[in-house]
Protein backbone atom coordinates (compact mmCIF):
# COMPACT_ATOMS: atom_id res chain seq x y z
CA UNK A 1 0.00 0.00 0.00
CA UNK A 2 1.53 3.30 -0.80
CA UNK A 3 1.13 6.23 1.59
CA UNK A 4 -0.47 9.72 0.26
CA UNK A 5 2.02 12.16 0.57
CA UNK A 6 1.01 16.07 0.67
CA UNK A 7 1.80 18.03 -2.69
CA UNK A 8 2.91 21.34 -1.53
CA UNK A 9 2.01 24.54 -3.62
CA UNK A 10 5.87 26.13 -3.96
CA UNK A 11 4.01 29.19 -5.54
CA UNK A 12 1.08 29.91 -3.49
CA UNK A 13 1.59 27.68 -0.42
CA UNK A 14 -1.20 27.71 2.51
CA UNK A 15 -0.48 29.26 5.27
CA UNK A 16 -1.65 29.11 9.24
CA UNK A 17 -0.74 31.07 11.77
CA UNK A 18 -0.89 30.00 14.98
CA UNK A 19 -0.98 32.87 18.18
CA UNK A 20 -1.53 31.79 21.38
CA UNK A 21 -4.41 33.60 22.26
CA UNK A 22 -6.18 36.87 21.51
CA UNK A 23 -7.92 38.34 25.31
CA UNK A 24 -7.44 42.10 24.12
CA UNK A 25 -5.01 44.20 21.41
CA UNK A 26 -1.81 44.68 22.33
CA UNK A 27 1.73 44.31 21.39
CA UNK A 28 1.33 40.64 20.33
CA UNK A 29 -1.53 41.42 18.25
CA UNK A 30 0.27 43.89 16.38
CA UNK A 31 2.77 41.43 15.47
CA UNK A 32 -0.13 39.01 14.28
CA UNK A 33 -1.41 41.91 12.18
CA UNK A 34 1.55 42.37 10.34
CA UNK A 35 2.16 38.85 10.17
CA UNK A 36 -1.25 39.16 8.03
CA UNK A 37 -0.13 42.03 6.08
CA UNK A 38 2.53 39.13 4.81
CA UNK A 39 0.10 36.41 4.57
CA UNK A 40 -3.83 38.05 3.91
CA UNK A 41 -5.50 35.18 3.34
CA UNK A 42 -3.88 33.12 6.07
CA UNK A 43 -6.49 31.17 8.88
CA UNK A 44 -5.48 32.36 12.26
CA UNK A 45 -5.20 29.37 15.52
CA UNK A 46 -5.66 30.74 19.06
CA UNK A 47 -6.72 29.07 21.92
CA UNK A 48 -8.62 31.58 23.28
CA UNK A 49 -10.34 34.87 21.72
CA UNK A 50 -12.36 37.37 23.48
CA UNK A 51 -12.57 40.00 20.68
CA UNK A 52 -15.16 41.44 18.41
CA UNK A 53 -15.51 40.79 15.03
CA UNK A 54 -15.09 44.08 14.14
CA UNK A 55 -12.06 44.00 16.21
CA UNK A 56 -10.74 40.95 14.43
CA UNK A 57 -11.60 42.95 11.43
CA UNK A 58 -9.21 45.56 12.23
CA UNK A 59 -5.92 43.37 12.95
CA UNK A 60 -6.78 41.58 8.88
CA UNK A 61 -7.89 38.33 10.62
CA UNK A 62 -10.29 37.36 7.88
CA UNK A 63 -10.98 33.09 8.84
CA UNK A 64 -10.20 32.36 12.69
CA UNK A 65 -10.50 28.71 14.49
CA UNK A 66 -9.97 28.46 18.61
CA UNK A 67 -9.55 25.59 20.67
CA UNK A 68 -12.59 24.01 22.83
CA UNK A 69 -11.33 25.32 25.73
CA UNK A 70 -12.89 28.66 24.53
CA UNK A 71 -15.78 27.37 24.80
CA UNK A 72 -15.42 26.85 28.89
CA UNK A 73 -17.82 28.87 30.53
CA UNK A 74 -16.56 32.26 31.91
CA UNK A 75 -12.96 31.61 30.46
CA UNK A 76 -12.44 35.20 30.22
CA UNK A 77 -11.93 35.12 33.77
CA UNK A 78 -9.57 32.48 34.75
CA UNK A 79 -7.83 31.47 30.97
CA UNK A 80 -4.32 31.80 32.21
CA UNK A 81 -4.65 29.81 34.95
CA UNK A 82 -5.63 26.45 32.48
CA UNK A 83 -1.56 25.86 31.80
CA UNK A 84 -1.79 22.63 32.55
CA UNK A 85 -4.48 21.83 29.96
CA UNK A 86 -3.31 24.29 27.05
CA UNK A 87 -0.60 21.85 25.45
CA UNK A 88 -2.92 18.98 24.45
CA UNK A 89 -5.53 21.96 23.57
CA UNK A 90 -2.89 23.56 20.74
CA UNK A 91 -1.72 19.68 19.92
CA UNK A 92 -5.73 19.59 18.90
CA UNK A 93 -5.45 21.45 15.90
CA UNK A 94 -4.95 19.46 12.99
CA UNK A 95 -3.05 21.87 10.56
CA UNK A 96 -1.61 18.88 8.01
CA UNK A 97 -3.40 21.26 5.15
CA UNK A 98 -1.17 23.89 5.68
CA UNK A 99 2.11 24.17 3.32
CA UNK A 100 3.50 26.63 5.96
CA UNK A 101 3.08 27.25 9.73
CA UNK A 102 3.68 30.85 11.26
CA UNK A 103 3.33 30.73 15.27
CA UNK A 104 3.59 33.75 17.04
CA UNK A 105 4.67 32.32 20.65
CA UNK A 106 4.83 33.55 24.39
CA UNK A 107 3.51 29.91 25.84
CA UNK A 108 2.19 27.05 23.42
CA UNK A 109 1.92 28.19 19.90
CA UNK A 110 5.45 26.63 18.99
CA UNK A 111 4.25 23.44 19.97
CA UNK A 112 1.43 22.70 17.50
CA UNK A 113 1.97 19.38 15.41
CA UNK A 114 3.55 19.49 12.08
CA UNK A 115 4.34 17.26 9.20
CA UNK A 116 8.06 16.38 7.16
CA UNK A 117 6.01 18.53 4.46
CA UNK A 118 5.41 21.71 6.30
CA UNK A 119 7.57 24.53 7.12
CA UNK A 120 7.12 25.61 10.90
CA UNK A 121 8.72 29.09 11.38
CA UNK A 122 8.06 30.39 15.32
CA UNK A 123 8.60 33.47 16.71
CA UNK A 124 8.88 33.71 20.02
CA UNK A 125 8.03 37.05 22.09
CA UNK A 126 9.76 34.64 25.15
CA UNK A 127 10.06 31.35 26.36
CA UNK A 128 7.22 30.96 28.89
CA UNK A 129 8.96 32.52 31.91
CA UNK A 130 7.29 31.69 34.45
CA UNK A 131 7.72 27.94 33.69
CA UNK A 132 11.79 28.57 32.94
CA UNK A 133 13.92 31.24 34.87
CA UNK A 134 11.18 33.28 36.60
CA UNK A 135 9.73 29.57 38.24
CA UNK A 136 10.88 30.82 41.60
CA UNK A 137 9.56 34.80 41.37
CA UNK A 138 6.36 33.52 40.51
CA UNK A 139 5.60 30.62 42.66
CA UNK A 140 6.85 33.32 46.10
CA UNK A 141 4.43 35.76 44.45
CA UNK A 142 1.71 33.17 43.91
CA UNK A 143 2.47 31.74 47.76
CA UNK A 144 3.04 28.61 46.43
CA UNK A 145 6.22 27.62 47.74
CA UNK A 146 4.93 24.99 50.12
CA UNK A 147 1.97 22.61 51.29
CA UNK A 148 0.16 20.23 48.40
CA UNK A 149 -0.65 23.51 46.25
CA UNK A 150 2.63 24.05 46.24
CA UNK A 151 3.35 20.56 45.19
CA UNK A 152 1.14 20.47 42.38
CA UNK A 153 2.25 23.75 40.97
CA UNK A 154 5.50 22.63 40.92
CA UNK A 155 4.76 19.15 39.37
CA UNK A 156 2.36 21.08 36.73
CA UNK A 157 5.30 23.58 35.61
CA UNK A 158 8.07 20.54 35.57
CA UNK A 159 5.91 19.06 33.17
CA UNK A 160 4.96 21.48 30.82
CA UNK A 161 9.27 22.21 31.00
CA UNK A 162 9.34 18.59 29.43
CA UNK A 163 6.93 19.46 27.23
CA UNK A 164 8.01 22.78 25.82
CA UNK A 165 11.74 21.16 25.15
CA UNK A 166 10.66 18.42 23.43
CA UNK A 167 7.98 20.68 20.80
CA UNK A 168 10.59 22.67 19.93
CA UNK A 169 11.95 19.79 17.77
CA UNK A 170 8.79 20.65 15.75
CA UNK A 171 9.64 23.93 14.95
CA UNK A 172 12.44 24.73 11.35
CA UNK A 173 13.28 28.11 12.51
CA UNK A 174 13.15 30.59 15.20
CA UNK A 175 12.73 34.13 15.40
CA UNK A 176 13.71 35.95 18.78
CA UNK A 177 11.96 38.89 19.26
CA UNK A 178 15.11 40.51 20.50
CA UNK A 179 18.76 39.58 20.71
CA UNK A 180 17.66 39.12 24.38
CA UNK A 181 15.32 36.70 23.84
CA UNK A 182 17.38 35.12 21.74
CA UNK A 183 19.91 34.15 24.31
CA UNK A 184 16.86 32.82 26.23
CA UNK A 185 15.77 30.20 23.24
CA UNK A 186 19.37 29.07 23.24
CA UNK A 187 19.70 28.55 26.59
CA UNK A 188 16.01 26.88 27.28
CA UNK A 189 16.07 24.98 23.81
CA UNK A 190 19.31 24.99 22.47
CA UNK A 191 18.25 26.57 19.27
CA UNK A 192 19.46 29.14 17.24
CA UNK A 193 17.50 31.78 15.96
CA UNK A 194 17.79 35.26 14.17
CA UNK A 195 16.41 38.32 15.58
CA UNK A 196 13.56 40.40 14.36
CA UNK A 197 12.34 42.87 16.60
CA UNK A 198 8.62 43.82 16.79
CA UNK A 199 6.68 46.67 14.65
CA UNK A 200 5.88 49.51 16.49
CA UNK A 201 3.17 52.05 15.47
CA UNK A 202 5.13 54.95 14.54
CA UNK A 203 2.35 56.58 12.60
CA UNK A 204 0.43 56.83 15.80
CA UNK A 205 3.37 58.80 18.47
CA UNK A 206 4.35 61.73 16.44
CA UNK A 207 7.92 64.11 17.20
CA UNK A 208 7.29 66.74 19.54
CA UNK A 209 10.46 68.73 20.27
CA UNK A 210 9.20 71.23 22.94
CA UNK A 211 9.50 69.69 26.49
CA UNK A 212 7.82 70.27 29.56
CA UNK A 213 9.37 69.86 33.11
CA UNK A 214 7.87 66.31 33.95
CA UNK A 215 9.06 62.44 34.09
CA UNK A 216 6.96 60.15 32.62
CA UNK A 217 6.33 56.26 33.34
CA UNK A 218 3.22 54.28 32.18
CA UNK A 219 2.55 50.42 32.53
CA UNK A 220 0.29 48.34 34.26
CA UNK A 221 1.30 47.99 37.41
CA UNK A 222 2.28 44.15 38.34
CA UNK A 223 5.04 43.36 40.28
CA UNK A 224 8.04 42.81 37.53
CA UNK A 225 7.17 46.35 36.11
CA UNK A 226 8.34 48.21 39.59
CA UNK A 227 6.86 51.05 38.93
CA UNK A 228 6.79 51.23 43.34
CA UNK A 229 10.63 51.72 42.57
CA UNK A 230 10.30 54.45 40.84
CA UNK A 231 7.87 55.98 42.69
CA UNK A 232 10.18 55.46 45.54
CA UNK A 233 13.16 57.00 43.77
CA UNK A 234 10.93 60.17 42.86
CA UNK A 235 9.92 60.85 46.76
CA UNK A 236 13.24 60.97 47.08
CA UNK A 237 13.88 63.77 44.38
CA UNK A 238 11.32 66.04 46.11
CA UNK A 239 12.35 69.37 43.28
CA UNK A 240 11.69 66.44 40.23
CA UNK A 241 7.97 65.86 39.07
CA UNK A 242 6.84 62.71 37.80
CA UNK A 243 3.99 61.33 36.51
CA UNK A 244 2.20 58.11 36.38
CA UNK A 245 -0.12 56.10 34.08
CA UNK A 246 -1.75 52.80 34.65
CA UNK A 247 -3.86 49.96 36.92
CA UNK A 248 -3.06 46.96 38.52
CA UNK A 249 -2.68 45.40 41.48
CA UNK A 250 0.80 47.44 42.85
CA UNK A 251 -1.21 50.33 42.87
CA UNK A 252 -1.81 50.51 46.55
CA UNK A 253 2.39 50.28 46.89
CA UNK A 254 3.05 52.99 44.17
CA UNK A 255 0.42 55.56 45.81
CA UNK A 256 1.91 54.84 49.19
CA UNK A 257 4.88 56.60 48.24
CA UNK A 258 3.17 59.04 46.13
CA UNK A 259 0.57 60.13 48.78
CA UNK A 260 3.18 61.66 50.59
CA UNK A 261 5.02 62.78 47.95
CA UNK A 262 3.84 66.24 46.54
CA UNK A 263 5.48 65.81 43.14
CA UNK A 264 4.32 62.71 42.07
CA UNK A 265 0.77 62.30 40.09
CA UNK A 266 -0.74 58.81 39.73
CA UNK A 267 -3.03 59.35 36.85
CA UNK A 268 -4.35 55.78 37.20
CA UNK A 269 -5.52 54.11 34.00
CA UNK A 270 -6.05 56.57 30.62
CA UNK A 271 -6.77 55.83 27.25
CA UNK A 272 -4.16 55.47 24.65
CA UNK A 273 -4.67 59.54 23.29
CA UNK A 274 -3.91 61.00 26.97
CA UNK A 275 -0.89 58.43 27.09
CA UNK A 276 0.22 59.85 23.91
CA UNK A 277 -0.35 63.42 24.77
CA UNK A 278 1.87 63.17 28.01
CA UNK A 279 4.69 61.05 26.28
CA UNK A 280 5.27 63.83 23.49
CA UNK A 281 5.51 66.47 26.09
CA UNK A 282 7.28 64.85 29.01
CA UNK A 283 11.26 65.60 28.87
CA UNK A 284 12.22 61.81 29.73
CA UNK A 285 10.58 58.48 30.01
CA UNK A 286 11.22 56.16 33.07
CA UNK A 287 11.23 52.86 32.82
CA UNK A 288 12.74 50.00 34.78
CA UNK A 289 11.39 46.70 34.09
CA UNK A 290 13.84 43.90 32.55
CA UNK A 291 11.88 43.24 29.72
CA UNK A 292 12.04 40.79 27.18
CA UNK A 293 11.98 43.63 24.14
CA UNK A 294 10.12 46.37 25.85
CA UNK A 295 7.74 48.43 22.87
CA UNK A 296 6.73 51.43 24.91
CA UNK A 297 10.53 53.01 25.32
CA UNK A 298 10.12 52.94 21.44
CA UNK A 299 7.15 54.65 21.50
CA UNK A 300 8.68 57.48 23.72
CA UNK A 301 11.79 57.44 21.35
CA UNK A 302 8.90 58.16 18.73
CA UNK A 303 7.67 60.82 20.45
CA UNK A 304 11.30 62.48 20.38
CA UNK A 305 11.11 61.83 24.28
CA UNK A 306 14.27 60.21 25.77
CA UNK A 307 14.47 56.99 28.04
CA UNK A 308 16.12 56.85 31.13
CA UNK A 309 15.99 53.11 31.32
CA UNK A 310 17.21 50.06 34.23
CA UNK A 311 20.39 48.54 31.80
CA UNK A 312 19.06 44.89 31.63
CA UNK A 313 17.00 42.86 28.78
CA UNK A 314 15.99 44.03 25.53
CA UNK A 315 16.01 48.21 26.30
CA UNK A 316 19.93 47.57 25.92
CA UNK A 317 18.79 47.33 22.19
CA UNK A 318 16.40 49.86 22.10
CA UNK A 319 18.11 52.74 23.98
CA UNK A 320 21.39 54.40 23.02
CA UNK A 321 23.14 55.50 26.26
CA UNK A 322 24.38 59.40 25.09
CA UNK A 323 27.98 58.59 27.34
CA UNK A 324 28.44 55.96 24.38
CA UNK A 325 27.19 57.79 21.65
CA UNK A 326 27.22 61.55 22.18
CA UNK A 327 26.33 62.42 18.47
CA UNK A 328 22.90 59.78 18.30
CA UNK A 329 21.98 59.23 21.47
CA UNK A 330 18.78 58.59 22.97
CA UNK A 331 19.00 58.50 26.34
CA UNK A 332 21.08 56.60 29.30
CA UNK A 333 21.15 53.43 31.46
CA UNK A 334 21.47 53.12 35.02
CA UNK A 335 22.87 50.36 36.81
CA UNK A 336 20.77 48.58 39.51
CA UNK A 337 17.36 48.19 39.93
CA UNK A 338 17.08 50.14 43.11
CA UNK A 339 15.67 53.80 44.03
CA UNK A 340 18.99 54.95 44.66
CA UNK A 341 20.10 54.15 41.09
CA UNK A 342 17.51 55.26 39.61
CA UNK A 343 18.18 58.71 41.18
CA UNK A 344 21.29 58.67 40.54
CA UNK A 345 20.41 57.83 36.76
CA UNK A 346 18.01 60.77 37.24
CA UNK A 347 20.61 63.76 38.39
CA UNK A 348 23.01 62.34 35.01
CA UNK A 349 20.54 62.86 32.66
CA UNK A 350 19.56 66.57 33.77
CA UNK A 351 23.38 67.21 33.43
CA UNK A 352 23.01 66.25 29.35
CA UNK A 353 19.64 66.21 28.22
CA UNK A 354 20.13 69.62 26.15
CA UNK A 355 22.88 67.18 24.19
CA UNK A 356 19.98 64.27 23.70
CA UNK A 357 17.93 65.70 20.33
CA UNK A 358 13.89 64.41 19.83
CA UNK A 359 15.18 63.90 16.56
CA UNK A 360 17.64 61.60 17.49
CA UNK A 361 15.10 59.69 19.21
CA UNK A 362 12.90 59.84 16.46
CA UNK A 363 15.78 58.31 14.16
CA UNK A 364 16.77 55.80 16.52
CA UNK A 365 12.56 54.62 16.61
CA UNK A 366 11.98 54.46 13.10
CA UNK A 367 14.17 51.27 13.12
CA UNK A 368 11.58 49.56 14.35
CA UNK A 369 9.20 50.50 11.50
CA UNK A 370 6.19 47.65 10.93
CA UNK A 371 8.04 47.89 6.93
CA UNK A 372 10.94 46.60 8.62
CA UNK A 373 8.76 43.80 10.38
CA UNK A 374 7.28 42.30 7.20
CA UNK A 375 10.53 42.59 5.26
CA UNK A 376 12.90 40.58 7.55
CA UNK A 377 10.18 38.00 8.51
CA UNK A 378 9.09 37.27 4.85
CA UNK A 379 13.14 37.14 3.86
CA UNK A 380 13.23 34.58 6.55
CA UNK A 381 10.17 32.42 6.37
CA UNK A 382 10.42 32.45 2.46
CA UNK A 383 14.17 31.39 2.84
CA UNK A 384 13.10 28.22 4.93
CA UNK A 385 10.00 27.67 2.84
CA UNK A 386 12.37 27.20 -0.37
CA UNK A 387 14.77 24.84 1.52
CA UNK A 388 11.53 22.92 2.59
CA UNK A 389 10.39 22.55 -0.78
CA UNK A 390 14.04 21.49 -1.86
CA UNK A 391 14.43 18.77 0.74
CA UNK A 392 10.89 17.53 -0.24
CA UNK A 393 11.47 17.77 -3.91
CA UNK A 394 14.78 15.36 -3.38
CA UNK A 395 12.56 12.96 -1.53
CA UNK A 396 10.05 12.54 -3.99
CA UNK A 397 12.12 11.87 -6.35
CA UNK A 398 13.92 9.22 -4.63
CA UNK A 399 10.55 7.75 -3.85
CA UNK A 400 9.56 8.12 -7.51
CA UNK A 401 12.52 6.37 -8.71
CA UNK A 402 12.82 3.67 -5.99
CA UNK A 403 8.83 3.00 -7.08
CA UNK A 404 9.20 2.53 -10.13
CA UNK A 405 12.12 0.24 -9.84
Amino acid sequence: MKCERKVMDKENPKVAIVHDWIPLIGGAERVLEQMLKIYPDAHVYTLFNFLSDEELKSLGIKNITTSYLNRLPGVKKYYRKLLSFLPMAIEDFDLYEYDLVLSSSHVVAKGVITGAHQTHVSYVHSPARYAWDLTHQYLTQSNLQKGIKGYLAKRMLSNFRLWDYRTANGVDHFIGNSGYIKRRIWKVYRREADVVYPPVDLESFDLCEQKEDFYLTASRMVPYKRLDLIAEAFAGLPDKKLVIIGDGPEMDKVRSFADNADNIEVMGYQKTEVLRDYMRRAKAFIFVAEEDFGIIPVEAQACGTPVIAYGAGGALETVIDYREDNRNGTGLFFGQQTADSLKEGVQIFETVEEKIKPKSCRKNAESFAPEIFRTRIKIIVEEEFKKKVGYNSNVASVLNHTEAA
